[in-house]
């Protein structure tokens, strides 16, 4: 059997990966830190685009023009269309579509899902199997709560809905145009359009409490 040499291969990976770097800074884009940005042989990049510091970019990816990524970013099998911006610390999994202006921010991971245009998911948020319209809203902390224990059930979410802070959306679920999701929400029926859904236990308060 023959012995495979890591080193050899480690060598090889590094000057590839320099090549990559090298190729994608002639072809217009701006590295700021070449040394820890990691490209695949198929990347491809629009004009005018940013990649920060610590950022993977994996195979099967197309970045569009005027895109920025932002640092301690992965992404791999995706779309980011024109004025995408991504990160810090996104994760950007097989089968994402970043649709034109919209925003994906720190900790926030999506997979197998389509953003629409100029849609926001800023913060600390996973969205799988999900088609999300324009000018959404996602809260922080908002999960899709895609995986029953054997299907991947998906979400579909309208144009111009917010859905607050801290909500579990249950597939498979609908959320209509304009609804609003309430914070701290877990919905498990379809939202009409322009509604408002929250589920929320009453608060208690007990005076003059002592610990036992």
């Amino acid at each position: 059997m023959r012995k495979i040499n890591k080193k050899n291969i480690a060598i090889k990976e590094k000057i590839n990966q320099e090549n990559l770097r090298n190729r994608a800074m002639k072809m217009g884009v701006t590295l700021k830190s070449p040394e820890t940005v990691f490209l695949s042989n198929d990347t491809k990049f629009g004009k005018n685009v940013i990649v920060n510091q610590y950022v993977v970019i994996g195979k099967k990816t197309i970045i569009g023009n005027n895109v920025e990524i932002l640092p301690f970013t992965h992404i791999e099998n995706s779309t980011l269309k024109e004025n995408v911006r991504v990160g810090p610390f996104s994760r950007i999994r097989p089968g994402s579509y970043l649709e034109k202006g919209s925003r994906v921010g720190n900790f926030v991971e999506t997979k197998k899902s389509k953003v629409g245009k100029n849609s926001k998911i800023n913060h600390l948020s996973y969205i799988g199997d999900t088609t999300i319209g324009k000018n959404v809203n996602i809260g922080a902390g908002t999960i899709t709560c895609n995986y029953d224990g054997k299907n991947k059930n998906k979400t579909i979410i309208l144009d111009d809905a917010f859905i607050g802070s801290n909500s579990s959306l249950v597939a498979p679920i609908k959320i209509g145009k304009r609804a609003i999701v309430g914070a701290g929400s877990t919905i498990t029926k379809n939202v009409k359009n322009k509604t408002l859904s929250l589920t929320r236990s009453s608060q208690i308060e007990i005076k003059n409490y002592k610990k036992k």
